[in-house]
């Protein structure tokens, strides 16, 4: 498996940095672009033009409370050759899914946190394997992000995305898993935004407020990490949240509520083998001394096959058309405590966690 682009952009200026991302992955993000076009006339019945009418109203609200986003987010687009529109779409792609094609969406994503003593060399782990659309592993990009006065950010994202995973130079982490649902037909902040917006918070209890306070379109899972040894897990919800605390430093959440009882239907099944096989596998690194071991196992953990395909490592389900598959996009471990970032490009069982070239701290 190919290792993600790595993308770094650098400025005090919103629109600048857009700029940047946008024209070094403008292939990539045509790339996603056409992926999204058929994807959506498959799975919601839109053509494209239906799509980009679709997100107009999630614009004003951006734009109304995230400026400087939605004006990086028109960089992106400058720097790509695209319109806004196209942009704005690809970072609402789970909210036009959702709306439009509930009954059948299908999501992913197993996180962890690791604190007090459940890493055996005492330092802070954070880390998820990301599963989405098997389609999209190519367009994937890991994004340094230089914004002073703002906190100097690493994340992976699919190309033309403004925030999905990630940690900051702050010490913190965010790793988010989706939920499913609609709790009402309000308008609702995108999670792209939201995610960022996160990122972008000088403090953890500034980052809290964000997750809390800000109305989302639909339901997510928020797992927040600081490197101070702090992990919450929040499943927000446009109609209230619910969150735990680690149990022995060990804090995983897959893609059911854990917290929250909630009444729609299970989305993604295989959520309630991927959290307990993690939990155990992850409990192997609080016997590991060494750095480099408690990676390892951290490693062999998130390649936990049980209930393959759709298993924690996940792999395409050949009985699915091509547009529908979805298989783990990327693994990545945090080291918080030394602010090295890991990643393994695709399901992790193809590939060893690498290191990127950026520290968070540096």
């Amino acid at each position: 498996m190919q290792s993600p682009r790595v993308i770094e952009v650098s400025s005090p200026s919103a629109h600048e940095r857009g700029v940047q991302y946008g024209s070094a992955a403008a292939d990539l993000i045509a790339r996603a672009i056409d992926y999204y076009r058929a994807g959506f006339a498959h799975q919601a019945g839109l053509g494209w033009d239906q799509v980009l009418d679709h997100i107009q109203p999630w614009q004003l609200l951006i734009e109304r409370d995230f400026p400087e986003i939605l004006d990086e987010l028109a960089g992106v687009a400058a720097g790509a050759g695209v319109r806004l529109a196209d942009i704005l779409a690809l970072n609402c792609r789970g909210e036009i899914i959702y709306d439009n094609w509930f009954h059948e969406a299908t999501d992913g994503c197993t996180s962890f946190a690791l604190t007090d003593d459940a890493a055996g060399d005492g330092h802070v782990y954070a880390g998820q394997n990301w599963d989405w659309r098997h389609a999209i592993r190519d367009t994937v990009v890991v994004l340094r992000v230089v914004q002073p006065p703002r906190p100097t950010l690493i994340m992976q994202v699919e190309a033309g995305q403004i925030g999905r995973h990630g940690a900051n130079s702050t010490g913190l982490a965010l790793n988010a898993n989706g939920l499913g649902g609609r709790f009402d037909d309000a308008i609702g902040m995108p999670q792209t935004i939201i995610r960022r917006a996160v990122l972008d918070a000088p403090n953890l209890a500034d980052a809290l407020k964000i997750l809390t306070w800000t109305k989302a379109h639909i339901p997510s899972n928020a797992l927040v990490t600081h490197r101070d040894g702090f992990s919450i897990d929040i499943e927000t919800t446009p109609g209230g949240h619910g969150w735990e605390y680690a149990v022995n430093g060990l804090l995983v959440h897959g893609n059911h509520y854990q917290v929250l009882n909630d009444s729609h239907r299970l989305v993604s099944p295989d959520s309630l083998i991927r959290v307990p096989q993690a939990r155990k596998g992850l409990a192997k690194a609080a016997l590991c001394e060494k750095s480099e071991d408690v990676r390892t196992a951290i490693h062999a953990a998130m390649s936990d096959h049980l209930g393959h395909p759709d298993s924690l490592c996940a792999h395409p389900d050949e009985r699915l058309p091509a547009v529908e598959q979805w298989s783990t996009t990327l693994s990545s471990c945090v080291d918080l405590t030394t602010g090295e970032y890991f990643v393994a490009p695709g399901s992790p069982c193809e590939s060893p966690y690498e290191l990127i070239p950026f520290n968070l701290y540096q």
